[in-house]
């Protein structure tokens, strides 16, 4: 099972900086999950929330505006030697939300350009956000992101018919019928955000295909033999 840090390592640096990938990979992980934004002149950049912490937006600040403790997204994957979960934050409640896709066709860009399709996952709540990646290419792997309160079946299913290769529940809608019929449908489960060893120990035990977590060095201690 994979180790993916949740942000980086986010439990010992600021979350979605370059400090925490690159810590991340010290502590053994496999990879790292990061949010990309889009700035108002276009550039993507990696931050969870739609605004920074005075409250402006990314998409209303151009690309000098937004704080240095944000990364590029280019920045981030040059100092990641191991898959990068890039999550799209693009969905219709969102107050950035862009019906275009910008973000999926800039991500697309950019992957293709640094070669680096064979350890990149693209994800999002938002179906539309992969849908776009997939279209635009299907050589890059593509994950969607599914809330609690979904039926999990479904949402595979889903998965299936738009073409993508994993789903991304959380962590407690993870369960045996989910993981065979996963399994028996070739989709793999990247699941979010799991910080209890006894629930990375379960889902292991699952066959899951990674758990995406905060504290790496204690899932590292967990289910690396």
């Amino acid at each position: 099972m994979k180790i993916l840090g949740h942000r980086g390592a986010s439990a010992e640096a600021h979350e979605n900086t370059l400090e925490a990938f690159t810590r991340a990979f010290e502590l053994g992980a496999d990879g790292v999950e990061l949010d990309v934004r889009r700035t108002k002149d276009g550039a993507l950049v990696v931050h969870h929330d739609a605004a920074v912490v005075t409250g402006r937006l990314i998409v209303e600040s151009n690309e000098m505006e937004v704080p240095l403790y944000v990364p590029h997204l280019e920045a981030a994957l040059e100092v990641c030697p191991g898959l990068v979960n890039i999550e799209i934050k693009n969905v219709p409640i969102d107050p950035d939300f862009d019906p275009e896709e910008r973000v999926a066709a800039g991500v697309v860009a950019l992957v293709r350009r640094l070669k680096i399709a064979d350890r990149v996952v693209v994800s999002s709540f938002g179906l539309a956000a992969i849908n776009a990646v997939r279209a635009a290419d299907p050589s890059i792997a593509t994950g969607w992101l599914t809330i609690s309160a979904y039926d999990q079946l479904q949402a595979l299913g889903t998965v299936v018919e738009h073409g993508h290769g994993a789903i991304h529940p959380h962590h407690t809608t993870v369960t045996a019928e989910l993981a065979d019929a996963a399994r028996d449908a070739g989709v793999v489960i990247n699941t979010w955000t799991v910080d209890d060893p006894v629930e990375m120990r379960r889902l292991a035990d699952l066959g899951v295909n990674a758990i995406i977590t905060n504290d790496v060095a204690l899932a590292v201690q967990t289910v690396r033999p």
